[in-house]
């Protein structure tokens, strides 16, 4: 175990992140599926071994601190460090959230999830990632996050609808992203949010236009970056996104 990269990705058990998981698996790396549903995290990392990759579960719910602390403790007594961190579990939260109709616990909700889940879960883990001798975290954002999108372009593949949580979520994502790299700056740890493109997945009903393995591939871009690569970065397949 000792010779193998030990990456993290949470939300792996379907769609994108499970991609994210393969697609590490296919580089060699030990690949914990963090997802809290018990049934789909194993059939999900059965259907990962199945394909060659070294997969283990990891019992995981990102808004909750005990779930978190467990997961942090079963991949230290499996590895005992963490070579890559993939933040990648998320939620939309349910409509309507036009501003003006939006019922304020959706966005508590979402931002339960889709930031301090990160944060929580990020420092949980950074003792393990500190470990490593490239440590890497990417937290997969997405293109409704940027508010130069937000509020100059019309293509709704870009800006997506309304949404007065899900998307800001996102913008605060990146912006904690930036934090977490000036804090880290002095440190070999590189962090950077992930722009996976418009994937269909169930999180938008399948309206969109990539494929969940399409839309993994910037994250893998992001956890194997060389030591010199960026970090605090926003970033898809062509490059930076504008923030």
């Amino acid at each position: 175990m000792s010779g193998r990269r030990i990456a993290l990705v949470t939300g792996a058990n379907k769609g994108i992140g499970y991609e994210i998981a393969a697609g590490l698996g296919a580089l060699g790396f030990s690949v914990g599926v963090g997802a809290r549903d018990d049934r789909r995290r194993e059939t999900a990392v059965e259907k990962l071994r199945a394909a060659g990759v070294d997969a283990f579960g990891v019992p995981l719910d990102v808004t909750d601190d005990a779930s978190t602390t467990a997961a942090a403790r079963l991949v230290e007594e499996r590895a005992g460090r963490l070579d890559v961190l993939v933040n990648n579990a998320g939620v939309t939260g349910g409509g309507p959230q036009e501003p003006t109709a939006v019922d304020p616990a959706i966005i508590r909700t979402v931002v339960e999830t889709n930031v301090i889940g990160v944060v929580r879960v990020t420092n949980a883990m950074l003792p393990l990632l500190r470990r490593s001798a490239s440590p890497r975290i990417v937290n997969m954002s997405s293109s409704t996050g940027s508010l130069t999108r937000q509020s100059g372009a019309a293509n709704a593949l870009t800006t997506g609808p309304v949404a007065v949580a899900y998307a800001p979520s996102k913008t605060f994502l990146n912006a904690v992203t930036v934090q977490y790299a000036r804090e880290l700056r002095d440190t070999n740890v590189l962090i950077n949010a992930g722009c996976p493109g418009f994937v269909a997945t169930d999180l938008n009903g399948f309206r969109g236009v990539r494929t969940p393995e399409q839309g993994a591939a910037i994250a893998l871009t992001l956890a194997t970056l060389p030591d010199d690569g960026p970090t605090g970065g926003f970033f898809e397949d062509a490059g930076p996104v504008p923030w």
